[in-house]
């Protein structure tokens, strides 16, 4: 079973590492186009926000509750009820995120108020950063009808990767990429604030990517007409899943939204060098954690549902031992490497050497979360697959909360570093705690081969760091 998780798991990687290399790409030409001004604060913020809600209803915890119950029902075998199953999960989740979006769009106001604190409390007093409001609640009104194109695509990506089709959804991201690449080069010098070519970008890149899928569904005989499914018992059981997990798989995205909140507060520049680090660290998180943490919880779910205990164990075990395999290594190239990496990578145009040692600060400090990040992504479905929702959400609250704490003990010393450090420290709090319960049940215990490999690879690691810092 390892083999085969191994090479679905390098399908994902694969089509993930083409979309971080274009996603890589497209940050270099935003960092081109604006550097870490006041125009690139608004535009990663207008952009935040419906990608948090994305990883709520697309990737996340509708991910988590919706996978499992596919699972059930595909395992009986009956194709007329999987049919079924799929058209009133995309009527109701289609109509849910419909009315969302458009109260998102009409209410952009509130939510740039809620996110922007800083720039609104500005605004009501007339201050100069008061425009960054005004114009981050006019660009949401283009950026957040994404969050229906991802929604519905991250449904049928579910779909797919049930049916092993790992790659095609694998690869929808590049299409996001290529389009805000696209208008960031053609169509940004027809407006005179670029960042808003940047946002219809975003919104002709969710588009793409949703029309990519539609094919690959029909030719699965899956591409169904959407139906309301409220009451039906299977959407009672994913509604049931979903509620507690739209907070518990989010946390790191609460995490890095209340992080943005703060930074609003802070001087200009300071969401920007957030964004940058972080769009680094995403590049081995998407690699590698969320690559495999994807062809892991189908496979855990087919086992709950087959009652191989022995089997869910080993497949959570090799998943720990391939991200820390890569996960360390890459932490250790991240810390060390940092200011490089950003002067290689993003140095250009409006982005200044200033800005990329203000970043490599908060990349430095995101590194040491890198592994934790990685290890929640593949310990979580250990108990979504066994549709236990309560216990990681549970562990959220708290980790939230630690968060919170650790944001107001360390920005005012370490300002926008700060925040990473925060974000950091709860998500190797997630970690433990996800690790201790599974644990403690039984459920998943680290062989002794995992340990010892570990143990090699921290020391391997060390070493490089120790050559890197000399040369």
């Amino acid at each position: 079973m390892s083999g085969k998780l191994f090479k679905s798991g390098m399908i994902v990687s694969s089509m993930t590492f083409i979309s971080r290399i274009l996603g890589l790409v497209r940050d270099a030409v935003i960092a081109n186009l604006m550097g870490a001004g006041a125009n690139a604060d608004v535009f990663f913020l207008a952009n935040k926000i419906p990608n948090f809600l994305r990883r709520l209803f697309a990737e996340g915890a509708f991910a988590q509750a919706f996978i499992p119950v596919l699972a059930d029902v595909k395992h009986e075998g009956d194709e007329q009820h999987l049919k079924q199953f799929i058209a009133k999960v995309s009527g109701t989740l289609g109509f849910i995120v419909t009315i969302v979006t458009i109260v998102g769009v009409v209410g952009s106001p509130i939510l740039a108020a809620l996110f922007g604190m800083g720039w609104f409390v500005d605004y009501i007093n007339d201050q100069p950063s008061g425009e960054k409001f005004e114009l981050t609640s006019l660009m949401l009104k283009i950026t957040f009808p994404y969050l229906l194109f991802v929604s519905l695509t991250g449904l049928a990506g579910a779909i797919l990767n049930t049916l092993n089709k790992f790659a095609v959804a694998a690869f929808t991201p590049v299409l996001l990429n290529v389009a805000i690449i696209s208008c960031a080069i053609y169509l940004a010098p027809r407006f005179d604030e670029p960042a808003f070519a940047l946002a219809w970008g975003v919104f002709l890149g969710g588009l793409f990517q949703l029309l990519f899928l539609l094919p690959f569904l029909f030719k699965a005989g899956l591409l169904v007409k959407p139906k309301w499914g409220w009451s039906d018992p299977d959407i009672v059981k994913v509604r049931t899943l979903i509620i507690p997990a739209l907070f518990g798989v989010s946390v790191g995205q609460l995490n890095l939204l209340f992080d943005t909140v703060i930074a609003s507060f802070l001087g200009t520049g300071s969401i920007a060098w957030l964004y940058y680090s972080d769009r680094l660290l995403e590049f081995p998180l998407g690699l590698f954690g969320i690559a495999i943490a994807t062809v892991i919880l189908p496979t855990l779910s087919h086992n709950h549902v087959s009652k191989d205990d022995k089997a869910f164990s080993a497949n959570i075990d090799w998943a720990v031992k391939m991200v820390c395999f890569l996960g360390i290594p890459a932490a250790t190239g991240m810390f060390m490497l940092a200011e490089p990496m950003l002067l290689t990578i993003f140095q250009r145009g409006e982005f200044t050497p200033q800005d990329a040692i203000y970043a490599s600060h908060s990349l430095m400090a995101y590194s040491f979360g890198l592994l934790s990040f990685m290890l929640v992504k593949v310990l979580a479905p250990g108990f979504y697959s066994k549709q236990d929702i309560k216990t990681p959400v549970k562990f959220g609250i708290w980790c939230m909360a630690a968060n919170m704490l650790f944001n107001l003990i360390l920005v005012w010393p370490f300002d926008y570093v700060g925040l990473a450090m925060a974000t950091s420290l709860s998500a190797l709090m997630n970690a433990l705690l996800l690790y201790g319960t599974l644990h403690k049940r039984g459920v998943y215990i680290a062989s002794t081969q995992t340990i010892n490999l570990i143990i090699k690879i921290v020391v391997s690691s060390a070493l490089m760091g120790i050559v890197i810092f000399i040369a």
